[in-house]
């Protein structure tokens, strides 16, 4: 009998050796039970349907007979559950697992081709707490993002090596910094969609491992009227463009006389992350203070909060994402504690505060 406190989690994969290996660790936690594995989705679905339901999947995504897309497709449509997601780091691998993120499951979890058994034991505290955080997901959250196509075609980019002294001026009076980690691919797609070209420069930390990050933003910049991309060192924060921060490193914004640019840097992981949201909220808490909004978005953890506070108490306007509209209630839950937001806001009316914002 398995204690009812326990997170029950069924491992979806076609390697055996990863079946094994991810039970052992995963057991080895009092507050998780391994209820099945199985090598593909069709005999994972005939388990699951009777009586191995569980309450976190953890999913392959290239896996014979049914691949875990598909299958991902199929649970969010019939009965949501959370799932996550174990990928390799290959540039295919990312663009396959932001499919999965877009189709409703909760995070991801990389994995190398090669050390599988030595990188899961070594991970196992990181893999334990995102299964258990995916448990608590609000699943109401997980269904697909709508897909909408920019309302126009886009514009020529403007450089962000030599800009105008128009836009100089535009840039030099606000700027906008996102953080958000479980859940934030889909959220932050939700957001952007619905943003105009004439918003000022955005800078987003999202959780996310290195690989992903350039795919991640490639695929919001089809879908966005905004120019979205990953971010370069030295890159200039100019109205209409949205700057990811790589993977693996650190993003800073810094004020050169009448300009913001970012900064992308190595150095050591910052609340377990780099990048941090908490390195990017403090630096423009440095740099643009009442110049800027800070909005921290679903996630587990408490990354941002502190950072969000001192934009806060530098004169920044503030917004979180509510509780009922996260994924994961972590992050957010966290800045409110300290007194760091100004507002609580529902995902789907953040893009309107932000126009808002960007209109004075």
């Amino acid at each position: 009998m398995i204690r009812p406190d326990k997170v029950k989690v069924f491992i979806v994969d076609d390697s055996a050796v990863v079946r094994q290996v991810l039970q052992v660790v995963l057991q080895r936690d009092p507050g998780i039970a391994v209820i099945g594995t199985a090598p593909d989705p069709l005999f994972a679905l005939q388990r699951m349907q009777q009586g191995y339901w569980p309450d976190v999947l953890v999913l392959d995504v290239e896996m014979p007979r049914m691949d875990g897309i598909t299958f991902l497709k199929k649970l969010m449509a019939e009965r949501p559950l959370p799932v996550v997601i174990c990928s390799t780091l290959t540039e295919k691998g990312a663009q396959i697992t932001l499919d999965a993120l877009a189709a409703g499951a909760v995070s991801v979890v990389t994995k190398p081709r090669v050390g599988l058994k030595d990188f899961l034991v070594d991970q196992t505290a990181e893999l334990t707490q995102t299964i258990k955080a995916a448990a608590r997901a609000n699943t109401r959250s997980l269904r697909p993002a709508v897909r909408t196509a920019a309302s126009a075609v886009k514009a020529p980019t403007q450089s962000t090596i030599t800009p105008s002294a128009h836009i100089l001026t535009n840039t030099t009076e606000k700027i906008i910094a996102m953080g958000m980690s479980t859940g934030g691919t889909v959220a932050l797609e939700r957001v952007l969609t619905t943003l105009p070209r004439t918003l000022p420069g955005i800078a987003v930390v999202q959780h996310m491992p290195e690989k992903f990050t350039a795919t991640f933003a490639e695929r919001l910049n089809t879908v966005c009227a905004l120019d979205v991309r990953e971010a370069r060192d030295g890159d200039r924060l100019v109205p209409g463009l949205v700057l990811i921060a790589p993977g693996g490193r650190h993003m800073q914004v810094r004020r050169s006389g009448a300009q913001y640019h970012v900064e992308v840097r190595d150095g050591p992981p910052v609340n377990r992350h780099r990048p941090s949201v908490d390195v990017l909220f403090r630096s423009v808490a440095q740099c643009a203070a009442r110049n800027a909004l800070g909005i921290i978005l679903t996630g587990m953890g408490d990354d941002g909060a502190r950072g969000l506070k001192e934009m806060h108490d530098a004169g920044a306007r503030t917004i979180a994402q509510d509780e009922a509209s996260s994924v994961v209630y972590g992050m957010p839950k966290e800045a409110v504690k300290l007194g760091a937001v100004d507002r609580s806001l529902a995902l789907g009316d953040i893009g309107a505060a932000m126009v808002e914002y960007g209109r004075g």
